[in-house]
């Protein structure tokens, strides 16, 4: 193999580390316009991969980035573990409330493939009998609402991953462990109907401090 391809191939695998540490001139950029490649300067990422941080609440949005900077959060490549050791410790607060007051997005509209009345029923009621709540009775109604993400007008398939890792303990960040206990008590087809419920929702707007 040449080595200009191998040289290539070698770079490819370290883009997104070498990309923000090495490559890219940050002097004079705002500290959340790093964040852009992914997430959008908007926060309303447009691949479903990138969660949207669009009107996220700012403490849990500090939270997720000081667990990534400690290693307490991973996702699978660890770049958002990297990438946020890369912040200055005060820049965590100006990224967060600049995503955080960035309008909230669009629900989504092609998300039609699931179960809607399962989807809506968990969602908005839970289940008695298994002891499992209702999605939105923290993720809408809470009466602490900036400990709890949107999850409405969220990417879909994020909101089903996301899940997921909470069952399979790959994901465990969650304070005293409440969304792991949750997600393990979901089966595929729920999972598949709350994200898919989920995403079409408008995000209520919260009262920014």
């Amino acid at each position: 193999m040449a080595r200009p391809l191998l040289l290539s191939l070698a770079v490819s695998m370290f883009w997104p580390i070498v990309s923000a540490a090495d490559m890219i001139d940050t002097e004079g950029m705002q500290p959340w316009e790093s964040c852009a490649l992914c997430h959008g300067l908007d926060g309303d990422s447009r691949m479903a991969k990138f969660p949207r941080l669009a009107g996220q609440p700012e403490r849990y949005l500090i939270k997720q980035l000081e667990d990534f900077r400690a290693r307490r959060r991973r996702n699978d490549d660890s770049v958002m573990a990297d990438n946020a050791s890369l912040l200055a410790p005060e820049d965590i607060a100006v990224v967060a409330r600049h995503f955080s007051t960035q309008s909230n997005p669009e629900p989504g509209i092609d998300e039609a493939d699931a179960d809607t009345p399962l989807g809506e029923h968990l969602f908005l009621q839970g289940d008695s009998a298994r002891d499992l709540p209702a999605c939105a009775s923290c993720h809408v109604n809470s009466a602490d609402p900036d400990r709890f993400p949107h999850i409405t007008a969220q990417h879909r398939d994020y909101i089903a991953k996301q899940l997921r890792d909470f069952k399979a303990a790959i994901r465990t960040n969650d304070p005293k462990g409440v969304m792991q206990s949750v997600a393990a008590k979901l089966d595929d087809r729920e999972i598949a109907a709350i994200a898919a419920y989920a995403a079409r929702q408008e995000r209520q707007k919260r009262r920014q401090p």
